[in-house]
């Protein structure tokens, strides 16, 4: 049985993204992209095929990207604290170049 690193949601992401997400795929996507994070497997290894995760690269918090979906630019926002992932934020498609400005607009999320 696979090991799962713990998830969690304190501002209600999963809530927000079955109400934003525009259509049943990319609400499937949305899901694959959890359980992927949820992988501690994936973790260990630092592979992530489907989310692509990475460092948000010039913000002073540890902020890190995860792709719903590529082509149609939706994003997730986590944070590693005390060994737990921590879901901070879903980024629309047309808005995930501006990732500085989200992070700087949502600071009270971000630690």
């Amino acid at each position: 049985m696979a090991e799962i690193k713990v998830l969690t949601d304190e501002f209600g992401v999963i809530y927000e993204a079955n109400k934003i997400l525009p259509s049943t795929d990319l609400r499937l996507k949305f899901l694959e992209s959890l359980a992927e994070l949820e992988d501690n497997a994936a973790h260990k290894t630092q592979t992530f095929p489907k989310t692509r995760l990475h460092k948000v690269k010039g913000v002073k918090q540890a902020v890190y990207r995860a792709d719903i979906d590529k082509i149609s630019g939706w994003r997730l926002h986590v944070q590693y604290t005390d060994k737990q992932l921590h879901l901070k934020d879903i980024i629309e498609g047309q808005k995930h170049d501006d990732v500085i400005k989200i992070i700087q607009s949502k600071k009270e999320r971000y630690t």
